[in-house]
């Protein structure tokens, strides 16, 4: 479930993604077999059906809304911040999925999905998406977490600002309220001059697990 909105309450303009929360309580099995029968299997079908069997990643980019499941878009990537969250939920080799997937034989097996709840929460520059300053020192190594650095720059004396998403942090847990416990825990140990990120990544899904 990711936070496109750059400001808390899905308030402001819209980015490349504030953070995620991974697995989505509004996903449930219903709208997942309904996605698979009439977006993912048709989509896959119309590709050989044309001649072009796609292997690789291919992204689904929806939208849940009253009339049902929307695509939004399709990308032949990896989605950024989703996979950060995703990725930490994964069991077994991702290369040999991959190489699988490019010469044959991928089965459901794998890949397999952790039990557990994951949050990440991406410190942007102040200002993203709009105009924003860089070059500000990096520091703080927070445990636990998993930290992705995006927009960041090597110089003599260490990491630097260089781009709008500066950096995500990344927590596992049992529950998804201790990931996003853990997450923000995280981003109160990384500091650079300006830094922004949403506080409310995951308290949407939160209530709807009934969780204050």
């Amino acid at each position: 479930m990711d936070h496109k909105r750059a400001l808390d309450d899905d308030q402001g303009l819209n980015t490349g993604g504030m953070g995620v929360i991974a697995p989505n309580p509004f996903y449930t099995p219903e709208i997942a077999e309904r996605c698979m029968q009439q977006i993912f299997l048709p989509t896959v079908r119309a590709m050989q059906a044309l001649g072009h069997p796609f292997r690789g990643c291919l992204f689904f980019g929806l939208m849940l809304t009253k009339d049902g499941p929307r695509v939004l878009e399709y990308n032949a990537r990896f989605g950024d911040p989703e996979t950060q969250a995703v990725l930490a939920l994964v069991e077994g080799g991702l290369l040999t999925a991959m190489q699988h997937c490019r010469f044959g034989g991928l089965s459901a097996g794998d890949l397999r999905l952790k039990q557990g709840s994951v949050c990440c929460v991406v410190m942007a520059s102040g200002g993203y998406p709009g105009r924003f300053n860089t070059g500000y020192p990096i520091t703080g190594q927070p445990e636990g977490v998993l930290l992705h650095y995006a927009g960041v720059k090597q110089q003599q004396d260490g990491l630097v600002t260089a781009g709008g998403r500066v950096l995500s942090l990344t927590a596992t847990a049992p529950t998804l309220k201790q990931a996003i416990d853990r997450a923000y825990q995280a981003t109160e140990q990384m500091h650079f001059e300006g830094a922004h990120y949403r506080r409310d990544i995951g308290r949407h899904a939160l209530r709807a697990e009934g969780v204050t």
